[in-house]
């Protein structure tokens, strides 16, 4: 029976078997977990997050466009849209040029929680960084990237650079 040996990274954290998923995977719960406690105090979900931030990007996208904004199938997007409803975070109004679509707006009390939240999520991505050059940062996020073209991930989008 082959053991592996023991390796250690640049930091000291004891590494084994496929150090790269195990690695996004530790950091993307630690980002998560960071907001989620932060965005609770304001009444939002991580569910909701996804949601909110796509749309303070741009108002007014189809149910179908969010979902692929945020990479949800659009039955969880539904699901979610009923729920930021009942919040009186968004509305949906059927789109006047094409009876089939609905578009999702933010209400006045979604609008204003941005001024809120994002700055939560970039305190986050800050302390985050700490210790890490712009230079490797923008190396890391250029790799990422491509491993997720390379396994056929979703397109990178605009502004999808903060936590979300």
């Amino acid at each position: 029976m082959f053991v592996e040996p023991h390796r250690e990274d640049a930091v000291g954290i004891p590494q084994s078997g496929a150090p790269l998923p195990r690695a996004v995977r530790e950091a993307h719960r630690a980002i998560t977990r960071a907001l989620q406690i932060r965005i609770v105090d304001h009444g939002v979900s991580m569910g909701q997050w996804y949601f909110l931030r796509a749309l303070w990007d741009e108002d007014g996208l189809t149910q179908r466009e969010l979902s692929q904004r945020v990479g949800m199938m659009e039955p969880t997007t539904v699901t979610a849209l009923n729920n930021l409803e009942r919040c009186d975070l968004v509305q949906r109004v059927r789109n006047p040029h094409d009876r089939r679509k609905v578009n999702i707006y933010l209400t006045p009390k979604g609008k204003a929680l941005r001024a809120d939240i994002l700055p939560c999520a970039e305190e986050i991505e800050e302390t985050a960084t700490q210790g890490i050059s712009s230079d490797e940062l923008a190396l890391t996020v250029s790799v990422l990237r491509r491993v997720s073209v390379n396994l056929g991930g979703l397109p990178p989008i605009g502004g999808d650079d903060d936590l979300g």
